[in-house]
C-alpha cells in the first residue's frame, strides 16, 4: 500500500522572517507613531456643590395671634405701638417663659436676605418664634467674621443708646463694646459650670465664663459682640437643664484690674490688626522683622557705625529734619534747600556796620544794635490843659475818659 505524500504547508514570508530591512524599518516607524499617538487620559476632578438648605419656618403662621405688647413702661406710644417712660422691667412680669426657642441645627438657613450684601439678622429668628421661613427678609443664622455692623446699631438692626438701661436690658451703648451677657436664676447643681457652657456655646465662639456657684450667676464674655447681643436674645426667658427662668442682662465694666488690662490689650490688638490690613505686605514685614533680608539691612543701617548698637523703632524710623536715619531727612532736606534762598537776604540792620561786642555788659553789640534798629517812636501823649472853676480836682478813673 503506497503511502500518499501530505502537501507541504507552505507559510506566507512576512511571518516568518524579513526578507529587506527596508521593510523592517517601515514596521519600526509605524510602532513609534502609534506609541507618540497614544496620550494618557487626564483625570477630570468634577466638584459636587451640595444647594443650601432654605430656612424653615419655627411656628406656624396660623397661631400666631394679634396681641398687645407688654406694659414696660407707663405711656403707650401709638406710633411705635410700645410702651416708653420706664427703664426698669418689673422682676415679677419678666419670669414668664419663653414662647420658643431657636434650633440652630434645625432652623438655620438661607432667606432673601442672603442675596442682600449688610442685611441684618431675624431678631424673631433668635428668639424661636419666625414664622416666614425662606421667604424672610432677614438673616436665619449666627453671626460670623465677616459681619460687621455700624456701632451705633446691634446685628438686629436696633438703633443703640448712649447709656444703658437701669436694669442693663434692651439694645444697649454704642459707648462701649460689650461682650459679656449677665445670666442670673440659674438652678444651682454641682455640674452648673458643664451646664452653662453647654447651653451658650450653641451661639457663637465663647472666650472666657465665670460662674459664681452659690449664687446661681454666670457671666459669659464672647470673642465677637454680635454673637454676645445674639446670645442675649436667644436665651432670654430660656431654660436650661432644670426649666429655670434666666434672667438674661449686659454685664457692667469688670472693676478688675486684671480684666481692664486684658481689654485694653484686646483693643490694641485690634488696631494693629486694621493697620496691617491697611499697610503694604512688604512694609509690614520689615517693621515685624519677619523678612530676613529687611532684618540683616535694619541691622546694617540702625548701628550708626557703633558696632554692636542697634537703634529702637522710635529712633530708626523718625520722621524730620532732625532724624538720625537719612531717609527720615528726604522730604525735610528739600524743604530747606527750598527756603535756603529767602534766608540768605540780609535784613536792614545787618547791612549796617556792626560795632564790637562790648566785654562788660550783659548784652552784646550785637543785640544792642538789633534793638537800635527796631526802635520804633512812640507818639507822646499831649498833656490836657486843666480848666479852672469849681471842678478842678474831678477827673475820671480812665486816663481816656
Amino acid at each position: 500500500m503506497a503511502a500518499v505524500a501530505s502537501p507541504e504547508v507552505q507559510q506566507p514570508p512576512h511571518l516568518d522572517a524579513p526578507e529587506s530591512p527596508s521593510q523592517d524599518l517601515a514596521l519600526t516607524t509605524a510602532n513609534n507613531d502609534t506609541e507618540a499617538v497614544a496620550r494618557p487620559e487626564k483625570k477630570v476632578k468634577k466638584i459636587i456643590r451640595r444647594k443650601k438648605r432654605p430656612a424653615r419656618p419655627q411656628i406656624d403662621p396660623a397661631l400666631i395671634k394679634a396681641e398687645p405688647p407688654p406694659q414696660t413702661g407707663t405711656i403707650f406710644n401709638i406710633w411705635y405701638n410700645k410702651w416708653s417712660g420706664g427703664d426698669r422691667e418689673d422682676k415679677y412680669l419678666s419670669q414668664t417663659k419663653a414662647k420658643g426657642r431657636c434650633n440652630i441645627a434645625q432652623d438655620s438657613g438661607y432667606t432673601r436676605a442672603d442675596n442682600i450684601p449688610g442685611s441684618y439678622f431675624c431678631l424673631f429668628f433668635a428668639r424661636g418664634i419666625c414664622p416666614k421661613g425662606q421667604d424672610c427678609d432677614y438673616l436665619h443664622r449666627l453671626p460670623g467674621v465677616h459681619d460687621i455692623y455700624n456701632p451705633n446699631v446691634d446685628c438686629f438692626g436696633r438703633d443703640k443708646f448712649s447709656d444703658y438701661r437701669d436694669d442693663l436690658g434692651g439694645v444697649g451703648s454704642f459707648m462701649r463694646q460689650n461682650r459679656t451677657i449677665y445670666v442670673g436664676r440659674i438652678h444651682v447643681t454641682d455640674d452648673i459650670e458643664e451646664i452653662v457652657a453647654r447651653h451658650f456655646a450653641e451661639w457663637g465662639e465663647v472666650e472666657r465664663i465665670r460662674v459664681l456657684n452659690t449664687r446661681g450667676v454666670a457671666f459669659i464674655t464672647y470673642t465677637r459682640e454680635s454673637n454676645a447681643q445674639f446670645a442675649k436674645e436667644a436665651m432670654a426667658h430660656q431654660g436650661l437643664d432644670h426649666n429655670e427662668i434666666l434672667n438674661v442682662r449686659w454685664a457692667t465694666a469688670d472693676p478688675n484690674p486684671m480684666a481692664q488690662k486684658r481689654e485694653a490689650r484686646r483693643m490694641e490688638e485690634q488696631a494693629a490688626e486694621a493697620i496691617r490690613r491697611a499697610l503694604p505686605e512688604e512694609f509690614v514685614a520689615e517693621i515685624e522683622g519677619k523678612d530676613p533680608e529687611a532684618r540683616k539691612r535694619r541691622k546694617m543701617e540702625s548701628n550708626y557705625g557703633l558696632e554692636g548698637y542697634e537703634a529702637p523703632d522710635e529712633v530708626h524710623f523718625a520722621m524730620g529734619p532732625n532724624a538720625v536715619n537719612p531717609r527720615g531727612r528726604q522730604g525735610y532736606e528739600e524743604q530747606l534747600m527750598l527756603e535756603a534762598p529767602g534766608q540768605a537776604e540780609t535784613l536792614p540792620w545787618q547791612q549796617q556796620r556792626q560795632p564790637e561786642e562790648q566785654k562788660d555788659g550783659i548784652l552784646s553789640g550785637n543785640v544792642l544794635a538789633a534793638l537800635n534798629a527796631a526802635r520804633v517812636a512812640v507818639a507822646s501823649k499831649p498833656k490836657q490843659t486843666v480848666s479852672a472853676g469849681p471842678l478842678v480836682a474831678y477827673d475820671s478813673d480812665d486816663d481816656d475818659e
